[in-house]
């Protein structure tokens, strides 16, 4: 047989790689001309050269500050948080052998949202060291991971079992957040926290992203680095520690890597639902379930996605800004819907 049967056909992944590479670019030209002011392609190119270089083309002090200060800044995190979350729910849905699983369903996003909430509002410390609304969202989302992982075993540990005790987190740390805004914080603290909540790119500068950006890389690198026992944990746990995979070490590996992933996103832009949902199902439909390539179209499928949603948030309703969580779950919800449909339908 061939060589080209064998080896991997480069050409055809150079060109898949330049044309993800192109849809991105375009989505990020897209964010940054597109909202309350239309600013055309050359004008936000320009901005963008003075920001990114140094150039002194000719841009007016409140393009180049809506362009390079806001638009853009805000359509690279919405790229990294798409990216991040559908990474971590591929990685669930691999270790779980589930595909509703993802962070949000499992409750890792409420989680999260309790411990950075907690440190906004309490101002949490450790020994004396107060904590970073990172940390605190990291310390929930793992509390988050250990509450399904006891009631998950308390119920024989089955796949199905996982996402109702998810389902189940999910609402207590859901109601602890509530309770924690409603009884604690100030009227002015409870409108932002609860805006915040839903999920908002509008807060966003340039610092957030020198936190997310190598985390998202860095979980991206990880969980690569974890493609072939992925792939191997798809023939079941025992398959998977029969062909060499250090099960143990891997599962903790990649839930923690998942943890830290959701709790950074989500300490940034609020809880942000179903992408860790829909993106790894159109990723497989696109590249199938090798997690060589499926983690890579995760990446960037994921970061398309969420900047156009975030597209949509601003021009959906005019003069208004939908949160992001909103216009996530109006695609995630039905495909929820539908993938419970088809595990449910008799074979």
């Amino acid at each position: 047989m061939s060589h080209a049967a064998h080896g991997p056909n480069w050409p055809a992944r150079i060109a898949v790689a330049l044309v993800s590479l192109l849809a991105l670019t375009f989505a990020v030209a897209l964010a940054v001309t597109i909202g309350e002011m239309r600013i055309p392609l050359e004008t936000a190119l320009k901005a963008l050269g003075n920001g990114l270089f140094g150039l002194d083309w000719p841009v007016s002090a409140i393009q180049q500050g809506v362009i390079f200060d806001y638009r853009l800044s805000r359509a690279l995190m919405a790229g990294l948080c798409g990216g991040a979350l559908a990474l971590s729910g591929a990685i669930l849905q691999a270790l779980l052998r589930n595909p509703l699983a993802e962070p949000y369903v499992l409750g890792i996003s409420a989680g999260a949202s309790t411990g950075a909430v907690a440190v906004l509002i309490l101002g949490v410390s450790i020994g004396g060291t107060a904590l970073t609304v990172s940390a605190g969202a990291f310390i929930g989302s793992c509390a988050a991971l250990a509450v399904v992982a006891l009631l998950a075993t308390g119920a024989g540990g089955a796949s199905d079992r996982v996402i109702l005790a998810g389902v189940a987190t999910s609402q207590l740390f859901n109601a602890a957040t509530a309770t924690i805004v409603t009884t604690l914080a100030s009227a002015e603290q409870a409108r932002g926290v609860m805006f915040w909540l839903l999920g908002n790119f509008g807060g966003v500068r340039w610092p957030d992203l020198w936190i997310a950006a190598p985390v998202a890389f860095i979980g991206f690198g990880i969980c690569m680095l974890h493609a072939k026992a992925l792939d191997a944990f798809a023939f079941g746990v025992d398959a998977a520690a029969s062909l060499g995979v250090a099960v143990t070490r891997v599962k903790i590996v990649l839930f923690a890597t998942t943890a830290v992933m959701t709790a950074v996103m989500v300490s940034i832009v609020g809880t942000v639902g179903f992408v860790g949902l829909i993106i790894p199902h159109a990723a497989r439909f696109l590249v199938g379930s090798g997690h060589a390539r499926l983690l890579p179209a995760c990446l960037v499928i994921g970061a398309i996605f969420m900047i156009l949603a975030d597209i949509l948030s601003r021009v959906l309703i005019p003069q208004q800004i939908l949160p992001i969580g909103v216009v996530t779950a109006l695609f995630g919800a039905p495909v929820f819907a539908l993938i419970l449909y088809r595990a449910r339908k008799p074979k």
